[in-house]
């Protein structure tokens, strides 16, 4: 896919690894709907941003992926404002398993909740056409990260998910490509800077740093950059990770 005349919208787009992917979007020619749940921060970026980029090229719309009324208004405000939907990045997300309720709704419910609007409102089968889901998973997506085994049980669903969604059937019928994206260890404000805040208990603290003494803490600008190469290379049902502030890699999974 080439980005450039794209009309993209990025669910938790106003801060950290979401403004790096409106940023880049931008960059790369695309239209930009920024979609957040904190309308101050995300009406100023949306400012920001269309002062650099062209105020006709990016809008920004208050959305809570807990909220499916709202998040199918930001849908069609996006739609609305820039004549159709091309790309619909699932990026919101929550890092605390001490709220694992909100967690589970936000990481897996948001996400499916807006893959299946992406359906309903871009499906080739339902009018529309077609194109790109991609899905903010993590690389605790694919690996046990025992500090954390609610936020990873979220993430490891969105690949469950996702591999299943790309399945050729899907694909075929809706003309819509959907892809995870798992990036390591990103400097965001998602993770508190005492992250004992967001653990189950203080008690394994010594878990998370062993679970992240490997990963080198990479800046969002370097996953917003891998969005781009999966957009313009990814078949559907494949995941992808981005870390160390390395290019984009696909994950290969057995053949059971």
């Amino acid at each position: 896919m080439d980005v450039k005349g794209k009309v993209a919208m990025v669910t938790g787009g106003a801060a950290g690894i979401g403004r790096a992917y409106c940023e880049e979007l931008l960059k790369n020619g695309a239209k930009v709907s920024i979609c957040d749940i904190n309308e101050d921060v995300g009406v100023k970026l949306a400012d920001l941003l269309g002062a650099k980029f062209g105020n006709t090229k990016v809008i920004f719309c208050p959305c809570d992926v807990t909220d499916y009324p709202q998040f199918q208004d930001a849908f069609r405000k996006t739609i609305a404002a820039f004549g159709g939907l091309d790309i619909v990045v699932n990026n919101a997300g929550v890092f605390n398993d001490r709220f694992w309720e909100f967690e589970v709704d936000v990481n897996l419910n948001g996400v499916i909740r807006g893959t299946l609007l992406a359906m309903q409102l871009m499906g080739k089968d339902k009018g529309g056409r077609g194109g790109t889901v991609v899905v903010t998973s993590s690389t605790m997506g694919y690996k046990p990260c025992p500090s954390m085994p609610i936020y990873t049980a979220t993430k490891h669903a969105l690949i469950g998910f996702i591999r299943s969604f790309g399945d050729p059937y899907h694909t075929n019928l809706t003309g819509i490509r959907v892809i995870a994206l798992c990036p390591g260890m990103t400097l965001t404000d998602a993770i508190p800077e005492d992250v004992k805040l967001a653990l189950l208990s203080p008690n394994f603290i010594h878990l998370w740093d062993k679970d992240v003494a490997s990963q080198a803490p990479q800046a969002a600008q370097s996953v917003g950059r891998a969005l781009i190469h999966v957009l313009q290379k990814a078949q559907s049902g494949s995941v992808w990770v981005a870390e160390n502030n390395k290019s984009a890699k696909e994950v290969k999974f057995p053949n059971f």
